[in-house]
């Protein structure tokens, strides 16, 4: 597999998408910048705030739309900016880069939208994030963990859950405070998978860890006896997996009938139910989430019993970031006085320690959340067990 040829040819389709949209944003561009226009027109306290929240409810909601209804339903008892309601506009990008480039237009286009919530994989994200922000429309992702995302000089911009390079370095620290010293790397060949890798491995010899080899990809039973075979004469004992849940599965299944017993560790794209739920064969999995329903904090355990009054079930991570994401921005309203996106952003920057049921949020310069701790989790069966906090020493 020519994996340095992937990489380019990927990284260059990566920016000829990012230069496409700019030439059709720099083509719509009148003499007076949107950004400001919106700014203006939403100045003061008057009318509601309209939020977009854009989502792949229906092939992947994951609790999302759950955490969203319970955070508007408690801010709208009282309301904002002196007791103006919040309506939210739910949409659906169906994980489509296509689709939610389209919706991020169709919300730049109503002149009435202050911030989106959204959206869930980087791929859709990192080019609709343009759009929002020449539009001057504050952008909060709760799940997309790209660098790529925050790269570029916006004030409009944010992500309230740490990004790859944040994962893969807590993955890495607590690693290195377990016995395992030979690590071995599987990852996919894609934004998440690159990103989560690298940053696993950039921190793991200051950890006291040896990366012994690192792949992506396999062809077939054959392909995954040579590669087992390969790590125990490297002495591996531990497989770090940088995939997202499916193809975690798979490859984790595929070594454990190979004859491989070491233990597995995980990004945060294995903390879901699809994972969970997949057999005996990926339980004793450890995985870097951002939230545990049994977190000790008091206001995680009043958001939980809430959740399972209203909803008869235990709330899940999607859960508590859509539920963080707008009670964060309900609270860079009020801390604003007004709907103006610019007003609102200035706001959130200048949040410190902002308390969620996820933890503690402040933002950079560049939008990246800090002082979120990386919750340890060990799958057993079919349930995640916490076992440990990591905390993220900001740069």
């Amino acid at each position: 597999m020519n994996v340095i040829g992937g990489i380019h040819r990927k990284g260059l389709l990566w920016n000829i998408v990012l230069l496409g949209i700019a030439l059709m944003i720099s083509g719509c561009a009148s003499s007076s910048e949107p950004d400001q226009a919106r700014s203006k027109a939403l100045g003061g306290s008057a009318g509601e705030v309209v939020i977009g929240a854009v989502w792949p409810f229906e092939k992947q909601n994951d609790q999302f739309h759950e955490g969203l209804q319970l955070a508007l339903e408690q801010i709208n008892q009282e309301g904002v900016l002196g007791g103006k309601n919040i309506r939210l506009l739910e949409l659906d990008d169906e994980a489509s880069t296509t689709k939610g480039m389209a919706i991020a237009q169709q919300l730049a286009d109503n002149p009435a939208v202050s911030a989106v919530i959204g959206h869930r994989g980087s791929s859709v994200t990192v080019p609709a994030s343009r759009i929002y922000a020449h539009a001057g429309i504050v952008m909060l992702t709760p799940a997309s963990t790209s660098p790529k995302l925050t790269d570029v000089n916006s004030s409009y911009i944010f992500r309230n859950i740490p990004n790859d390079n944040q994962l893969g370095q807590a993955l890495a620290m607590y690693a290195g405070e377990t016995k395992h010293r030979n690590v071995a790397i599987y990852y996919t060949d894609d934004e998440y998978g690159r990103g989560l890798a690298n940053a696993f491995e950039d921190q793991a010899s200051q950890s006291g860890l040896h990366v012994v080899d690192r792949l992506s990809g396999y062809k077939d039973t054959a392909d995954i006896s040579r590669i087992v075979d390969k790590w125990k004469t490297l002495d591996s004992d531990l497989i770090m997996v940088a995939t997202g849940a499916r193809e975690g599965i798979a490859f984790v299944k595929a070594i454990r009938e190979a004859g491989m017993t070491i233990p597995v560790i995980g990004g945060d794209a294995l903390d879901s139910a699809e994972f969970a739920s997949a057999g005996e064969a990926v339980s004793g999995t450890i995985v870097a989430s951002v939230y545990h329903e049994r977190g000790n904090s008091e206001l995680n355990q009043s958001f939980r019993q809430q959740y399972i009054n209203k909803y008869g079930k235990e709330p899940g991570k999607w859960a508590a970031q859509a539920y963080d994401s707008l009670k964060l921005l309900a609270k860079g309203i009020e801390e604003a006085g007004s709907r103006s996106p610019k007003e609102i952003s200035n706001a959130l920057l200048s949040l410190k320690g902002w308390e969620g049921v996820t933890g503690e949020h402040s933002f950079d310069a560049q939008g990246d959340v800090q002082g979120m701790n990386i919750v340890m989790k060990k799958l057993e069966a079919g349930t995640f067990k916490r076992l440990d906090e990591v905390h993220i020493p900001n740069p």
